[in-house]
């Protein structure tokens, strides 16, 4: 099977109502996997725009920070698709806010949507692959937040941090099963969402910090994706993929 052939595989992509997750469906879609589309609101109009193109897709709204909607999610999809293939773990949500300002409930939401509701679909789908045999392809969106501090990005950051952990550890207890676990992690990508939060000076400070000089695409951490749920992908696991555009190697960067 060739990396653009994903032909009989099922995938479900959380989060995928918009954004970087909606890109990540459409390309899993595109590569001929059946896709079931889970997010909070407008999973149905993704999907049916899937179907639209001829693709088989279904929409499931799951909010993954229920741990009974994630048991749901999968199983749905399981039905719907017949079975379970890939996970990507693309839901997640940020609520910025000073250190010393940061409500506790605020934290435990972030951690709870961006690592336990990742944990928990990770689990029912694993399952689901053991059982049917095969083998599988878990993909976890994290973040360069993860692995780098930030001004108020205390809950994110820290959720994004756990995120890679949690991948490594999925990757080593699920290999005897030859189910591969790895994290995505994207600098800033041009998506709605961001055009709305990121300030002038943000976008600056990443044109002047980004190696690359601009913000990347959902496509181009899709593409990310495809890679690591295809065949030739086979042998890497546990790994954390910057998509990036150079941020996390650079050093002093400027613009002469």
């Amino acid at each position: 099977m060739s990396a653009q052939n994903l032909g009989g595989k099922a995938a479900i992509v959380t989060g995928a109502a918009a954004g970087i997750g909606r890109a990540i469906a459409e390309a899993l879609s595109a590569a001929g996997a059946a896709v079931a589309i889970a997010d909070l609101k407008g999973a149905d109009e993704a999907a049916a725009a899937l179907r639209a193109s001829g693709r088989k897709a279904v929409g499931i709204a799951a909010d993954v920070g229920k741990e009974e909607d994630c048991a749901r999610l999968v199983s749905e999809a399981a039905q719907a698709l017949g079975r379970v293939d890939i996970l990507v773990n693309n839901a997640g949500i940020a609520m910025p806010r000073p250190f010393l300002e940061l409500p506790l409930a605020e934290f435990e939401r972030v951690m709870r949507v961006n690592v336990t509701g990742a944990l928990l679909c990770a689990q029912h789908a694993a399952r689901r692959m053991i059982a049917q045999g095969g083998g599988g392809r878990i993909v976890n969106i994290a973040s360069i937040s993860g692995q780098r501090a930030g001004i108020a990005r205390t809950a994110y950051g820290t959720s994004k941090a756990a995120l890679i952990q949690l991948t490594r550890q999925m990757a080593l207890e699920l290999a005897p099963h030859a189910i591969t676990a790895n994290a995505i992690a994207p600098g800033p990508v041009e998506t709605d969402m961001v055009r709305t939060a990121h300030t002038p000076a943000q976008r600056e400070a990443y044109g002047r910090l980004v190696p690359l000089g601009r913000y990347g695409t959902p496509e181009e951490i899709a593409a990310a994706a495809l890679y690591l749920v295809s065949d030739a992908a086979a042998y890497v696991t546990g790994h954390v993929l910057d998509v990036d555009g150079g941020f996390m190697a650079s050093g002093l960067v400027t613009r002469e």
